[in-house]
């Protein structure tokens, strides 16, 4: 019986395989189980189907007439409207080079034929859950974040040997627009590694350092080591702001309204009490508010 309950049933499948009677069966299979499929048989009509209409995952066969399924993955990589797709190949190779390839490709998982559908669809359902759930880490700057960052505030609910510091970039969106965002991703990159070394050697092994989002970072440490971190996080990091310009703008950054800048903000037990996680994270929320 089927669990409606289940986020991820309704979700759409692409299905593409030339082989019609796989395709016909995991069609009948996949609808039968409360999903929504689409299948086509070439891996060009699986391109021009996702630019359409953007499936939720795609069940991909490596071995297709025209293009085989590394090249569509990998034109599905390169677009920005497609790249977060969830990819599960269908191959009937078994050798290591393969299946390596098509994990570099960023393929979620791999099965190889002949396969038991049961054990297909808990791979789907699986892919979908952790699409479902968010990112563990920030694809940016490989901080963790989402429900990682969910984890580390939900034991600071039973201990009161904590602090929170956020450190917010301000104006980066004025800066994305001059400079664009592969520039933006570099100030991301940049300044969380900066964060990283500042709190290197001053803390303990128990402390967090997370992502909220684009520009915002959080660190949860033990109250003793709260005011060396922060005294060091404002220096390295304030100084070092301008040099993100390009040279022959940096001069005139420096007068900018606009420019980028740091917002460091602290939380603690003692700005609660907090409930229950809704209550902290809606406090940690309207911290953060401009």
């Amino acid at each position: 019986m089927v669990d409606r309950k289940s986020p991820e049933l309704g979700s759409s499948l692409l299905i593409v395989d030339d082989d019609e009677d796989i395709a016909e069966m995991l069609t009948a299979y996949f609808n039968g189980q409360g999903y929504s499929t689409n299948v086509v048989y070439l891996g060009e009509e699986a391109l021009r189907s996702c630019r359409m209409n953007r499936p939720d995952l795609i069940i991909l066969d490596i071995r297709l007439p025209d293009i085989d399924g590394f090249e569509v993955a990998r034109q599905l990589r390169a677009n920005q409207r497609t790249q977060d797709i969830p990819i599960i190949f269908l191959t009937d190779r078994r050798e290591r080079t393969s299946r390596l390839q098509g994990l570099e490709l960023g393929a979620d998982d791999y099965i190889t034929k002949p396969f038991d559908v049961q054990e297909l669809r808990l791979r789907v359902r699986n892919s979908l859950r952790r699409t479902c759930e968010g990112p563990l880490t920030n694809p940016v700057t490989g901080l963790p974040e989402s429900v990682l960052v969910e984890e580390r505030l939900r034991e600071c609910l039973h201990n009161q040997e904590w602090k929170m510091l956020t450190v917010s970039i301000e104006h980066m969106t004025e800066f994305s627009e001059s400079y664009g965002f592969v520039a933006s991703d570099d100030v991301q990159r940049a300044v969380s590694l900066m964060i990283h070394n500042a709190i290197r050697g001053l803390g303990s092994p128990n402390d967090f350092f997370g992502q909220l989002g684009p520009t915002d970072f959080i660190l949860i440490i033990h109250p003793k080591y709260m005011p060396a971190i922060e005294e060091r996080i404002r220096s390295r990091l304030k100084q070092s702001l301008d040099y993100f310009y390009p040279l022959k703008d940096r001069d005139a950054a420096v007068s900018l309204e606009n420019r980028l800048s740091l917002r460091i903000k602290r939380l603690g037990p003692s700005d609660g009490p907090f409930s229950d996680l809704a209550a902290l994270k809606a406090r940690l929320m309207r911290l953060l508010a401009r």
